[in-house]
């Protein structure tokens, strides 16, 4: 099956599609794309768009959710930075990409249920939450709207650290 921007996506063991890793300039690499629900859904154009916005970003809307992120870290270090010896020192909002990896894993693009948007969910792996990583959500792949531990929600809820942009 033909996705535009994508190019031929194919089955994988879960009833999703993927794609051929496509260079994401947002990320600075190549990744996969795991497209899920797009098959049966009524408005397989909103997934279009929201994969086109998405490759269009560039590293500024990572630099929108730099203080985020930097919150999302320290949290993690009052939760449990105290007693460890290997939590990284991270100054502030401008080095906290640094202690991220962007690259190696896959984008997910779905739909947060019937009648809402379609989303772009980046996971990541950052070296002050080993376990839970981070997740990146863009909202129709334009913005971010949701960062915190990788727990493959789509939207905000209470236990999860995020910043609407």
């Amino acid at each position: 099956m033909e996705f535009p921007g994508l190019g031929t996506l194919t089955e994988d063991d879960y009833d999703g599609l993927v794609s051929a890793p496509v260079h994401v300039p947002v990320l600075g690499g190549s990744l996969r794309f795991h497209v899920d629900g797009y098959q049966d859904d009524p408005a397989p154009h909103e997934f279009h768009a929201a994969v086109r916005a998405f490759l269009a970003l560039d590293h500024r809307a990572l630099e929108a959710a730099s203080a985020a992120v930097f919150d999302y870290y320290r949290h993690m270090g009052e939760v449990f930075g105290d007693g460890l010896d290997d939590f990284p020192r991270i100054a502030g909002p401008d080095q906290v990409w640094d202690h991220v990896t962007l690259v190696g894993h896959e984008v997910t693009v779905s739909r947060g249920g019937e009648g809402e948007p379609v989303f772009v969910s980046v996971e990541a792996e950052c070296a002050w939450e080993v376990e839970h990583g981070l997740q990146v959500v863009f909202r129709e792949g334009v913005g971010i709207t949701k960062v915190g531990p990788y727990d493959g929600h789509l939207t905000n809820d209470e236990d999860v650290l995020y910043e609407r942009f």
